[in-house]
């Protein structure tokens, strides 16, 4: 500690000139416009490189868990395929509609950009109106809800996260069938409420919830989470349920957005029928 003040007191001279023309240089920045611009410009852009540099430096540690979970994925998505065909051809044979398994189409997209330390999150994709995308399209990633379309340019889109206060998410608890809302409250990123699920019911910890199908946004049968811990006060007349969600967002690399077919169709028969929701 001697060594370093006596370092200091040798080189004081040093230190304040260097002090006063940093002193200097931000009087010159804060009271002349020009110098101002450029100076936040230059600053903006190295730090959009360095913000471009570590998100390359953490995709590329992730290579090997993207991998994985690409490969997975295909993997499911095969069985999937496979299970179609089946389904079809037997429809066909019983010469049955098969519109409705043609609800859906999928449209892959890297993350560009994603937050989890808000209370209101929102993700960037590269894709946006050039790839048909619209606000209000689901989207999911790795067969869980990620959220839904906020907005769209020509080539990105923003989505608004799961892991935001203003984003609710019809679901319902997979072994029971009974209907909730999934939402979350700001705090515990790996952690939604489950809310409005009555006092009759009896949930149980590990629980799948998944999306209910009640709007023509979500298929049916997505994965959220599984409960993990619920209580029932005295006289509320709904539980308090914590689920555990399965997809990590701060590791969200690739979405695929969901393209309703029907959606169009279902809204205006409703709008039609029932008139704007109060």
């Amino acid at each position: 500690m001697e060594r370093l003040l006596n370092f200091v007191y040798a080189y004081r001279a040093f230190f304040t000139f260097l002090l006063l023309e940093i002193f200097c240089a931000w009087l010159v920045i804060q009271n002349n416009q020009y110098q101002s611009t450029k100076y936040f410009n230059s600053s903006n852009r190295m730090v959009a490189r360095m913000n471009q540099t570590s998100q390359s430096i953490r995709e590329y540690f992730s290579l090997i868990e993207i991998n994985t979970t690409l490969a997975q994925e295909n993997s499911v998505l095969h069985k999937k395929l496979e299970q179609r065909e089946q389904t079809l051809q037997f429809l066909q044979l019983n010469q049955v509609d098969s519109a409705m398994f043609h609800q859906f189409d999928y449209v892959s997209a890297k993350v560009v950009n994603n937050t989890t330390k808000y209370y209101k999150n929102f993700i960037t994709i590269n894709r946006g109106t050039d790839a048909g995308l619209k606000p209000g399209m689901a989207v999911i990633g790795s067969g869980n809800v990620v959220g839904k379309v906020k907005s769209v340019s020509s080539h990105f889109a923003v989505l608004i996260s799961l892991l935001n206060l203003d984003e609710q998410v019809s679901c319902m608890i997979k072994r029971t069938g009974h209907f909730g809302t999934a939402q979350w409250d700001g705090t515990n990123p790996s952690i939604v409420n489950l809310k409005y699920i009555p006092r009759h019911v009896q949930p149980a910890v590990g629980d799948s919830i998944v999306t209910s199908g009640y709007n023509a946004v979500f298929p049916n049968g997505i994965f959220i989470g599984k409960i993990k811990a619920f209580k029932l006060n005295n006289e509320a007349p709904f539980y308090e349920i914590k689920v555990e969600l399965g997809l990590d967002f701060s590791k969200l690399a690739f979405v695929d957005v969901i393209k309703s077919k029907l959606k169009k169709e279902r809204d205006s028969i409703e709008h039609i029928t029932i008139g704007e929701p109060k």
